[in-house]
């Protein structure tokens, strides 16, 4: 536990991610949420050996340890207000973050080495420090920038609409609507870590479920603010919008195919449903081999939900977008709905071992390298798992690699 722990405390307190979580707006650019959130998923475990499953298309991974969602707010925003080819991580997440929360990655000796840098610890269990700038833990991945207001380039608005006394007074609404609905996200951080599948899909709809009530606190004040806005001005504000995609090496016209993201692609080898690997480490009795038969009927269920949410082509201003990301979010919560009833039946059909050996299925997988539901038959190099951390600075290697 000491080890892994000071292994999440080597991510965090890396040179990158600390001036990205200290500094006002140090958080705006997508590609370094990604980074850091790609460092500390495993700043505990080989990668090298794991494969990385479960990571997102465009980079990132769902699951951060015990965290859902890691920058939630920030993703939330940047697409709503500077579209997909600005940040297209928002619809990155779907189907493979609900199948890691059924088969997790993380084992039991991976995920306390994140448990003291969650709220609920306090960051007492190895405090990283930052030059005395404060302290980094997961809750800074979780929220927002309490000295910025997250993802809301609300001096950029006001600098290119020039503003008259109405359309000011609602800008100031939305900017405070931005930072309750930032706190309501904020909240939905863990504060301990989630063990069972059950627990990890209750810790994911939870999560979800702020970044939905989130949307609803943002929605009114921002409808109010760009329905004030004349022709020229939401021109500008669409410029705006331009200039930032063109800052990230993209055009704006790749929006226009946005929708041939991952919505409808088939599904793949590293999220097949891992049938054989159950029947044979879980041994289900007969009466439960029913109940296990409706949880897979309710993941295939769910990946059709969240298949047929594709990111619309036809969203061209920042309350369009925003309406797509509720329906998104709504079509996530429909999923995780469908399945968590299906997961309860069966997990709480099983005996202790049984369970013990469901929760098993993603640790293992990502120590032995193989792929369940593949052909992959590389052998299992456990004996590596605990050796290869020491002296390997994973957060330099990640923005090396990135260009970060």
């Amino acid at each position: 536990m000491r080890h892994n722990a000071g292994a999440v405390g080597h991510s965090l307190a890396s040179r990158q991610v600390r001036a990205a979580l200290h500094q006002p707006g140090g958080l705006r650019n997508p590609m370094t949420r990604a980074a850091i959130t790609t460092a500390a998923a495993g700043a505990v475990w080989a990668h090298h050996n794991g494969g990385w499953w479960w990571r997102h298309p465009h980079g990132g991974f769902g699951w951060v340890g015990p965290v859902f969602w890691p920058y939630a707010y920030y993703d939330l925003y940047d697409y709503a207000w500077w579209g997909w080819d600005y940040d297209p991580y928002f619809w990155d997440y779907g189907y493979a973050d609900l199948y890691a929360g059924l088969f997790d990655p993380y084992g039991y000796d991976a995920l306390s080495g994140y448990a003291g840098y969650l709220p609920g610890h306090g960051g007492s269990r190895a405090a990283v420090t930052s030059g005395g700038s404060g302290t980094a833990t997961l809750a800074d991945m979780c929220g927002s920038d309490s000295r910025d207001i997250a993802g809301f380039p609300i001096e950029q608005f006001r600098d290119a609409i020039q503003p008259n006394a109405e359309q000011s007074a609602a800008l100031d609404e939305l900017a405070a609507a931005s930072q309750k609905a930032s706190e309501a996200i904020l909240n939905s951080c863990p504060r301990d870590i989630a063990l069972t599948a059950p627990s990890r899909l209750a810790a994911m709809q939870q999560r979800v479920e702020a970044m939905r009530n989130a949307v609803g606190i943002l929605q009114p004040a921002l409808d109010k603010f760009y329905g004030l806005l004349n022709d020229e001005q939401k021109a500008r504000v669409t410029a705006l919008a331009d200039n930032q995609r063109r800052s990230r090496g993209g055009s704006a016209d790749r929006e226009k195919t946005a929708e041939s993201g991952n919505c409808n692609a088939a599904q793949s080898a590293a999220t097949a449903w891992p049938g054989d690997i159950i029947a044979s480490r879980v041994m289900p009795t007969e009466a439960q081999q029913a109940s296990l038969k409706d949880l897979q009927d309710a993941a295939a269920k769910a990946e059709d939900i969240l298949k047929s949410s594709c990111p619309p082509a036809d969203a061209r201003t920042p309350p369009a977008r925003l309406a797509a990301v509720a329906a998104r979010l709504d079509s996530m919560l429909q999923a995780i709905g469908t399945v968590r009833p299906a997961l309860d039946n069966f997990y709480n059909s099983l005996s202790d071992e049984q369970k013990a050996a469901f929760d098993a299925i993603g640790p293992e997988r990502d120590s032995t390298g193989t792929a369940m539901g593949t052909d992959n038959d590389e052998r299992p190099r456990r004996h590596h798992r605990r050796h290869h951390y020491y002296g390997l600075n994973v957060p330099g290697m990640v923005f090396r690699m990135m260009g970060l």
